[in-house]
C-alpha cells in the first residue's frame, strides 16, 4: 500500500496564519480560524431547521466547513484586498485553489477520494449549504475582528465593518440570529461569562 501524506499536510493548517497583512494582539491559525467556521455553521444549520422551517443536512454543513479552506495548506492565505482587487485576480485565484485542492485531493489513497471530493469540489452542491458556509466563514472572521478590537488593536476595526456589511447584504436570516443573540457575549471577559 503506497504511503498518504493528505492528513500530513492536514495537521499544517496550524501552521498557516491568516491575517498577514494586519497587526494581530493574538495570532490566528487556519486550524483556529476551520474549527471556529464548523462550530458556527453546525449553529446556523440548527437555527434554519429549528427557527426558519428548513431542512438543512447540518452535519454535510460541518464537514463542507471543516475542509473549506484546506486549499490554503498549499497557497497560504491571500490577504482579502488582493484577492478581491478585481475579477481577473479573483478568477485566477479560484483557480489556483482548483488546483490546490486537486492536488490534495489527489494525495488519498484512489479509494478514498471519492468520499471526499464533495469537499474539495463544491460543483452540484446544494446552494444553500455553501450560503450558510460563506456566512459561517464571516462571522468567524467578524469574531476575529471583535476580539482583536478587544484587546485594544484597531487594526480591525474597518474591516469588522466591512465584513458586517458584508453578511448583512447576504439576507441570511441565521445569520442574522447569530451576530444578535451570539456576538455580543464574544466581548465578555472570562469573569462576565461566568
Amino acid at each position: 500500500m503506497k504511503e498518504s501524506r493528505f492528513y500530513a499536510y492536514i495537521s499544517r493548517m496550524k501552521h498557516i496564519f491568516r491575517w498577514s497583512l494586519m497587526k494581530n494582539s493574538q495570532p490566528e491559525s487556519l486550524s483556529v480560524h476551520t474549527l471556529d467556521t464548523a462550530v458556527i455553521a453546525h449553529c446556523l444549520g440548527l437555527l434554519r431547521n429549528r427557527r426558519f422551517g428548513g431542512n438543512c443536512n447540518v452535519e454535510r454543513l460541518v464537514m463542507l466547513a471543516m475542509y473549506h479552506d484546506c486549499s490554503e495548506i498549499l497557497t497560504g492565505d491571500m490577504p482579502t484586498p488582493i484577492k478581491y482587487y478585481n475579477p481577473e485576480i479573483k478568477e485566477a485565484y479560484k483557480e489556483v485553489e482548483a488546483v490546490a485542492n486537486k492536488k490534495l485531493l489527489g494525495m488519498l489513497p484512489e479509494d478514498l477520494r471519492p468520499d471526499y471530493k464533495p469537499f474539495f469540489d463544491h460543483s452540484g452542491e446544494d446552494p444553500e449549504l455553501l450560503k450558510l458556509l460563506k456566512a459561517a466563514d464571516k462571522i468567524s472572521a467578524l469574531i476575529k475582528c471583535v476580539e482583536e478590537e478587544n484587546s485594544g488593536n484597531r487594526e480591525f476595526s474597518k474591516a469588522k465593518i466591512s465584513i458586517m456589511e458584508s453578511i448583512e447584504k447576504m439576507g441570511i436570516p441565521e445569520a442574522k440570529t447569530f451576530v444578535e443573540e451570539f456576538l455580543p457575549s464574544y466581548g465578555l471577559t472570562i469573569d462576565e461569562l461566568n
